[in-house]
């Protein structure tokens, strides 16, 4: 759904304001959330009626273990379970293609999402293109119909994806982000189970917790806010800003612990809770988002991942109190909301706080420490914003030149 106003273009999604105090709101996953909820994975298979089961996820977890760890409740259930563990970060539309083919001969009636972001993203791509032979991740080719159901089941406090029916993927020989999805391929139910993060080591813990973060903040000052996505965004960020540098220090000493111990080492009382309390920031993030779209944090840092390979999370570190700051003036009610929900005084206090909270995590670093000097600015600056997400930005670049500057101070 689109718009304008004197900035520029504003993108929404299907679920955000449509005029001024109005707004609807959609439906979305059937949450089950705790300890030990993947044990439940088979009765929600059950209860969708499907037979043979494809779980897309990434080779690392297979090999950790994960996967065995959830699929072998759904095939002791007496369902049909296949793998396609190809998916990567920032997963391509070729892999979706191919998986969406790979599921098709297999004839396969539901998609289980386990991973990160990368993996549910490319999930839901290959859940939407399957059944249609001839369709394509960039939109091109035949037009598909409705998608194979989805179960996601996240195993990282970051993207929110289990909320949403759109995977963000990367089309290399365009460097372009490209936004497939549809309603259809909505999880059908998120199985939120924070035992899954516990072995995620401090760094993968801090990127992907910035990730939530940064989606509660924008989502404030989006231009498609609306009052559900507030809500959604405002606890979002309470919980994330409270409980992320513990998360991250318990995953530290987590690591430590099972380096110098017999057996894997769990996270104590306090870290067991600051994981569970990232799970759901990382979720109401992703409903909120879902909702309001993002902004300029979000269009920079898809551009750094395009043209350096940037962690996605560590990419939005990058940007991310400058392009605050940038914006204060823009939307200061917007603004002066994430602040509050921060337990910050003003919204001018945000960025200097953002830099103090990434530093504590690990994350503060420059576009010089990715490998993006000077002389990559203007490029970033165009990809950025070409990017759909940068035109929900509460105060939109006018320019290339503008971009490069803010950039400079990056």
């Amino acid at each position: 759904m689109t718009g304008t106003n004197a900035a520029g273009p504003v993108t929404t999604s299907p679920c955000a304001g449509v005029a001024a105090g109005t707004f609807l709101s959609g439906p979305g996953p059937v949450v089950d959330f705790g300890p030990g909820a993947v044990a439940r994975i088979p009765g929600h298979l059950a209860g969708l009626g499907v037979q043979r089961v494809l779980v897309v996820t990434d080779a690392g977890l297979r090999a950790a273990g994960v996967v065995d760890a959830v699929v072998a409740p759904v095939g002791a259930a007496g369902l049909a379970v296949e793998t396609y563990d190809a998916v990567t970060g920032n997963p391509s539309v070729a892999l979706v293609e191919e998986g969406a083919g790979h599921a098709r001969a297999l004839g396969v009636d539901v998609v289980l999402a386990l991973g990160g972001g990368s993996s549910l993203d490319a999930a839901k791509g290959i859940a939407l293109l399957a059944p249609t032979p001839g369709a394509r991740a960039d939109g091109t080719g035949t037009a598909p119909g409705a998608g194979l159901p989805v179960v996601a089941v996240p195993t990282t406090a970051g993207t929110g994806a289990e909320t949403n029916g759109f995977g963000v993927l990367e089309d290399p020989e365009s460097r372009q982000k490209v936004y497939c999805g549809d309603v259809s391929v909505v999880p059908r139910v998120a199985v939120l189970d924070p035992e899954l993060t516990y072995g995620l080591p401090a760094r993968p813990t801090a990127a992907t917790g910035v990730d939530a973060l940064v989606h509660g903040l924008e989502s404030l000052a989006s231009r498609g806010r609306d009052p559900v996505s507030e809500a959604f965004a405002a606890e979002a960020v309470r919980r994330a800003w409270a409980w992320l540098p513990a998360a991250v220090a318990d995953a530290g000493e987590t690591q430590h612990r099972g380096e110098h111990a017999d057996g894997g080492a769990r996270p104590d009382g306090t870290g067991a809770r600051a994981r569970a309390e990232m799970l759901v920031a990382a979720h109401l993030a992703g409903q909120a988002l879902t909702r309001s779209g993002l902004g300029l944090v979000h269009g920079l840092a898809h551009a750094l991942s395009l043209h350096t390979g940037a962690v996605h999370g560590v990419a939005l570190a990058a940007v991310l109190p400058e392009v605050v700051g940038w914006s204060l003036d823009a939307e200061p009610a917007g603004w002066g909301r994430a602040a509050e929900a921060a337990g910050l005084p003003s919204a001018a206090a945000l960025p200097d706080a953002l830099g103090g909270l990434l530093e504590q995590v690990g994350t503060r670093v420059s576009l010089a420490d990715l490998g993006a000097g000077p002389a990559q600015h203007e490029a970033l600056a165009r990809t950025a914003l070409a990017d759909p997400v940068t035109r929900n930005a509460p105060r939109h670049p006018s320019s290339v030149a503008e971009v490069t500057d803010l950039l400079a101070h990056c």
